[in-house]
């Protein structure tokens, strides 16, 4: 069942016990970060907060964060994540690229791209209230996805890099799995460990369900597949 909770002054989080989306009110429009599952009814707990216009921005394409857009009708989102949105072709898209901002009441997001998860992964930087909306590339815990041909550990381990360089312009992250709000020294952590599954470090076992192993580092633990190990992808 989702439930909503207040994170800040107009900031809430919407979280089904699974994936959680994030929407910022301001006077005159809303900012959504992401969309849930299918059937979650973030729309519903959307209009229960407000009835203001809603701007949907995704972090990426995977179905549990854009599973409800079509609720919405319109959504802004890396170019290279649309061939993996549902009903695609019902959708108002536009694209995401790095640097762009987006304005609501005392909130202003930043795209950081930060592909690896996807192709076409994002985060959102609010700086002067010093906060990262991370998506799924940075976790505690996890496990982070990272098997199937939408996924690439080279770009992966690049991106939180990249993210480690802005380590001065947020001091805490919301991420979209388990744990939140957590500490940024999860990024380094998460970079550790996905060194080490990279390098054969970790131990594994395999999924039942899924094509893939788990991986177990330190900080936090990979679902993945050789082909992602071998940079096919």
């Amino acid at each position: 069942m989702l439930q909503t909770k207040q994170l800040r002054e107009n900031l809430y989080a919407l979280d089904d016990g699974m994936v959680r989306a994030f929407l910022f009110l301001g006077k005159d429009k809303a900012l959504l970060i992401d969309t849930g599952l299918p059937g979650d009814g973030v729309r519903a707990a959307v209009a229960a907060l407000t009835d203001a216009p809603v701007q949907v921005l995704l972090t990426h394409g995977d179905g549990d964060h854009s599973g409800g857009v079509a609720a919405f009708g319109e959504a802004w989102v890396h170019e290279k994540d649309w061939p993996m949105l549902a009903d695609r072709d019902k959708l108002r898209l536009h694209p995401l690229k790095e640097g762009d901002v987006f304005d609501c009441g005392t909130y202003r997001l930043e795209v950081i791209e930060t592909p690896g998860h996807t192709y076409g992964s994002v985060a959102f930087l609010e700086r002067e209230k010093k906060l990262l909306f991370s998506g799924d590339s940075v976790q505690k815990e996890g496990p982070i996805y990272m098997f199937g041909a939408t996924r690439n550990l080279d770009l992966y381990i690049a991106s939180q890099r990249k993210l480690l360089t802005r380590l001065d312009q947020f001091d805490t992250v919301y991420p979209s799995h388990h744990a939140c709000p957590i500490d940024p020294s999860y990024i380094e952590k998460d970079l550790e460990d996905a060194l080490a599954m990279q390098a054969g470090k970790l131990e594994s076992t395999p999924e039942t369900t899924m094509p893939c192993r788990t991986y177990r580092g330190q900080w936090v633990s990979f679902y993945c597949d050789d082909r992602v190990l071998r940079g096919d992808n």
